[in-house]
């Protein structure tokens, strides 16, 4: 209790003395940046979470070969969820003068559960979101379907035995996905049209989908209890296996909006670092006087303990109620660009930000309060004895050891936090030699000068250690806002460019070989780029080393359904546009048997660089050793294979070819007539896909901007809170120096040298730590093109040289309008 009451006064002194007004307003930014950006991210993810799964459907998709039973819908209905049936197949639609191969889609009045259908009422004609399904003896075909028939509204199309009307044009599903089935032409019907149509029969192939949807923790518990009684043939989707490009997108916004919050760790961790040194330095006078009175170093320690731990819970508390208050306006002027509300705020991100205040003020503070407990009585007397300055080390060990561990938490990804962290401790070590050697040169530069500017210069060696401190402080602080900004924007510009403006939005199968040179011509004749065609043969996977392979040797969901499926297989003497070689080597045009494989269906499948695996092809079997691993773009919308032989390996197989191209929307008709030139190979149309995916990643780079400007101006307060640190220093300077006489305006000369030196090393090896920092967070992290530039080097420089000494001369103004006298008692 005497421990309590001792703290509690401390604290109040300290509070009434402005003590701790610099270190208050570092913690209260540090919690109000790491709470706002966890509140605000939480939220956009589930947020994201929910519209992602617009493209299931539902929130769960179950999907197999055989109709569900009606005892997985009560038990779903039991479980608090929404249910809706679909069923897709292929068949023939035909009118009285033709007929079309399609993908039929029967749904439930139930469907979509998430996402939406649009209908137009006529062909070319504007679209609309629809309330309701095709109603009994009503189909909606798509426009492909309606081109080729020749079909208007009202009419009448036949499926199998029944006769349906056509009561609008299909136009949009955000469910389709980028399969080959499902872009076959399309018409939905309704699923009670199905017994008219005698279409469904013993042996036919349909895929049965049941989709799900409630509340995130029931869709959980209820994916728990039905994954154990799932049988063959029957799997979940969701949107991390069903749509690996939307899974691409999601995954790097979720790692941008996690380094929003670890730069803000960052930022929060240096001012802190800089306010304990400058508490410790304004305290040794107070403990060892109280080293006189008795006080023991033990007592000194726990007194400051309990007063910081306090201070932080009460400093954390109004960082949490800004942070609550600047999510929640954030969070509302953001549900528009969504297109629904957010989730509401969780619980946890308010506790990490408890936690992240105790966990920096012990990593920072403590060993300073250690170097308090042992200051020398004698330091009553000689003011130049510290213990402090023996832990200088120390502290800044176990400061950057607590900003590793902090890092690597809020990172929630260890590559990110990883690499973020690596970047970080590199910056500090290459800062402190840079800038030393930087200060060594300026001083060495500046010997003739005369007046303050001399002073100034001489100041830059004189006080070498103090000024490396502060460069090394202000260059990660500036780097961690240029990555904020300059790379920031380079890295979302490369995001945005994953799906590049003509990328392929078309794709072609069942081209024969013969009919290439056709094929390439008809293009060239139409003033279009030939596209590249790619042989593909069906293969099935039946043995690795030897073993057969069959789906009971798999636990994994994933795994058992490669190993029971039919790959399509491909050769080629060139490495695949979008893929690079990540294990061994690239087969190239050697005419030994060889296969590359795709890292997930390796990493998946067990499978390495040396295995022998063995396909059936067209009842033959095909073996080769696995010579290299490749990592695929699945977000480019290219032709891509899961394996890929050596020429001469699958040469002489049945095969057909496949490619893909972009045809812009001014060009549609050229889409129509390749039909007509062509009519035995199927052309699909992406461009409905593909748009999906090009406006969710708009809307995710979107909602990282804004999450990055919230870090970016909570950064520039905590740059602000570390330049200050530094006034007590130069006040003592000041007071000695004009007791001896010097002019205000050698003073200033003085600050203008030291704030240009410091501002501009720190700015340009700010701007190499960014650029190099945004090249290991693209390559490495977010697996994206990304070259370093040399706009943050000369930005950084200017800005930094600026910023300092703008911000410098701010906190200098009042000691240059103080009197000698004032000056020398405050220092005394």
């Amino acid at each position: 209790m005497i421990t309590l009451r001792l703290a509690l006064r401390m604290l109040w002194r300290d509070l009434r003395a402005g003590e701790l007004h610099l270190l208050a307003l570092a913690l209260i930014v540090a919690v109000a940046s790491l709470v706002s950006v966890g509140l605000l991210t939480d939220r956009v993810s589930r947020s994201l979470d929910r519209e992602a799964n617009q493209l299931l459907g539902g929130d769960l998709l179950l999907r197999a070969d055989t109709p569900w039973p009606d005892s997985v819908r009560d038990a779903a209905r039991r479980a608090g969820l929404e249910t809706a049936d679909t069923l897709t197949f292929s068949s023939m639609v035909s009118t009285d003068e033709a007929f079309q191969l399609v993908a039929v889609k029967a749904v439930s009045e139930a469907y979509p559960l998430r996402g939406q259908v649009r209908v137009a009422p006529a062909r070319n004609a504007p679209d609309a979101v629809v309330s309701h399904m095709p109603a009994a003896g009503e189909i909606w075909p798509d426009e492909r379907v309606m081109a080729a028939l020749g079909l208007h509204v009202g009419d009448t199309l036949q499926l199998g035995d029944a006769h349906l009307r056509v009561g609008g044009v299909l136009t949009f599903e955000s469910d389709r996905g980028a399969n080959f089935f499902s872009m076959l032409p399309r018409v939905m019907v309704n699923v009670v049209d199905l017994p008219a149509t005698g279409l469904i029969q013993t042996g036919s192939r349909v895929i049965y989908r049941l989709h799900l949807a409630g509340e995130q923790a029931r869709v959980a518990a209820f994916r728990q209890q039905i994954e154990p009684t799932l049988t063959r043939g029957q799997k979940i989707e969701s949107i991390d296996n069903a749509r690996p490009e939307v899974h691409i997108a999601l995954t790097r916004a979720e790692r941008f909006l996690r380094l929003a919050a670890t730069l803000a760790v960052v930022l929060a961790a240096v001012a802190i670092g800089l306010s304990a040194r400058r508490f410790m330095l304004r305290h040794l006078d107070g403990c060892a006087v109280l080293r006189c009175l008795g006080a023991r170093q033990g007592q000194l320690v726990r007194m400051h303990l309990v007063e910081f731990a306090i201070f932080a819970l009460v400093a954390s508390a109004a960082g949490i109620a800004i942070a609550w208050a600047l999510q929640g306006t954030l969070a509302a002027s953001l549900a528009p660009l969504l297109g629904s509300r957010l989730p509401p705020p969780g619980a946890i991100p308010l506790a990490h930000g408890v936690v992240v205040a105790l966990v920096l003020m012990l990593g920072f503070v403590l060993p300073h309060l250690i170097g308090l407990s042992r200051v020398p009585t004698l330091r009553v007397m000689r003011r130049e004895m510290s213990a402090g300055r023996k832990l200088g080390a120390a502290a800044w060990a176990s400061g950057l050891a607590t900003l590793v561990l902090i890092v690597l938490w809020v990172a929630g990804d260890a590559r990110l936090g990883g690499w973020v962290s690596l970047g970080f401790v590199l910056a500090l070590a290459g800062f402190a030699l840079l800038s030393a050697a930087g200060f060594r040169l300026a001083a060495s530069g500046g010997r003739a000068a005369g007046g303050g500017w001399r002073h100034g210069f001489q100041a830059l060696r004189r006080r070498l250690g103090a000024h490396v401190i502060q460069a090394m402080a202000l260059g990660l602080g500036l780097m961690a806002l240029l990555v904020l900004t300059l790379v920031r924007a380079d890295l979302l510009a490369a995001w945005r460019d994953t799906v590049p403006a003509d990328a392929p939005n078309r794709f072609v199968i069942n081209l024969q070989p013969d009919q290439r040179a056709d094929f390439e011509r008809f293009f060239t004749d139409a003033g279009l780029p030939a596209p590249t065609m790619e042989p593909m043969i069906r293969g099935r996977l039946v043995a690795v080393d030897g073993q057969p392979v069959s789906p009971e040797h798999y636990e994994d969901s994933r795994a058992r359904r490669l190993a029971e499926r039919e790959f399509n297989l491909s050769y080629s003497a060139r490495l695949p546009a979008g893929n690079t070689i990540v294990a061994g080597a690239w087969h190239g045009a050697a005419q030994t048997p060889a296969f590359s494989i795709e890292r997930g269906v390796a990493d998946t499948l067990g499978i390495h660089v040396g295995d022998k695996v063995t396909f059936d092809v067209a009842g033959q079997r095909v073996s080769a050793p696995v010579t290299s691993v490749r990592d695929l773009r699945w977000d480019s919308m290219r032709v891509n294979f899961f394996f890929v032989a050596s020429p001469g390996l699958l040469h002489g197989y049945p095969a057909s070819l496949i490619t893909s191209f972009h045809l812009p929307d001014a060009r549609s008709d050229f889409g129509l007539a390749l039909s007509r030139a062509f009519p035995n190979v199927s052309i699909i149309d992406v461009g409905a896909v593909l748009a999906q995916v090009e406006g969710m990643i708009d809307r995710l780079i979107t909602v990282v901007q804004l999450v990055f400007g919230f870090a970016l101006a909570a950064g520039v307060v905590v740059l602000l809170a570390a330049l200050q640190s530094t006034q007590d220093e130069r006040a003592r300077e000041f007071a000695v120096m004009r007791a001896l006489g010097a002019r205000r305006v050698q003073l200033h000369q003085t600050l203008l040298v030291e704030f240009l030196a410091m501002g501009g090393i720190a700015g340009a090896l700010a701007g190499v730590g960014a650029s190099l920092v945004g090249w290991l967070l693209a390559s490495k992290v977010f697996e994206m093109d990304y070259v370093p530039a040399l706009a943050p080097v000369l930005v950084g420089a200017l800005v930094g040289g600026a910023g300092v000494v703008l911000a410098g001369w701010l906190g200098a103004r009042r000691l240059l309008r103080q009197p000698p006298l004032a000056l020398l008692r405050d220092a005394v």
